[in-house]
């Protein structure tokens, strides 16, 4: 079943990079308490998340957090090694925070898993944002078309915030 507002998040986990190297992050330790913009994208570096869907989050980060958000996330189906260089090669620094979803435990929890292993990609996440408010969905965008970022960019969030 997909995820739909005013739904709780599910008890999961995702992996960053620390310091000291891969870390594990639940959904609890990211969401409880807070305002969250999770955005997801099907794979870094590919066109449509690398030149279209994570640029706005990065130019618009400090407007979308003076509207209260805590934390801004954006999540794939990657391992944690693909999402650090993604990090690290689109200087997004302390804007957003990189969870790694490598097996898409999370994206099939919610219902926003997608066979794309007919572009070789395996199991992918669709293409969303959400409002997360104290772990439960305040506000979900999902992207109805391949290859654009549209309905779920931070230009469309923003109206929401």
């Amino acid at each position: 079943m997909t995820i739909k507002v005013g739904d709780p998040l599910p008890d999961a986990s995702f992996t960053t990079m620390s310091a000291d190297g891969p870390s594990r992050l639940s959904t609890a330790a990211i969401f409880a308490g807070r305002k969250v913009v999770l955005f997801a994208v099907p794979g870094a570096f590919t066109p449509t998340c690398h030149m279209k869907h994570l640029p706005g989050f990065i130019a618009r980060a400090d407007e979308i957090k003076a509207r209260g958000v805590d934390t801004i996330a954006c999540v794939s189906v990657n391992d944690v090694f693909v999402m650090d260089a993604w990090a690290r090669s689109t200087g997004a620094g302390d804007k957003i925070l990189f969870l790694a979803d490598g097996n898409g435990d999370f994206a099939r929890a919610i219902g926003m898993d997608v066979d794309s292993s007919g572009f070789g990609m395996g199991l992918r996440s669709k293409r969303y944002a959400m409002i997360v408010e104290d772990g439960r969905v305040g506000a979900l965008n999902v992207e109805p078309a391949r290859g654009q970022a549209v309905e779920s960019g931070a230009d469309k969030l923003l109206e929401f915030l």
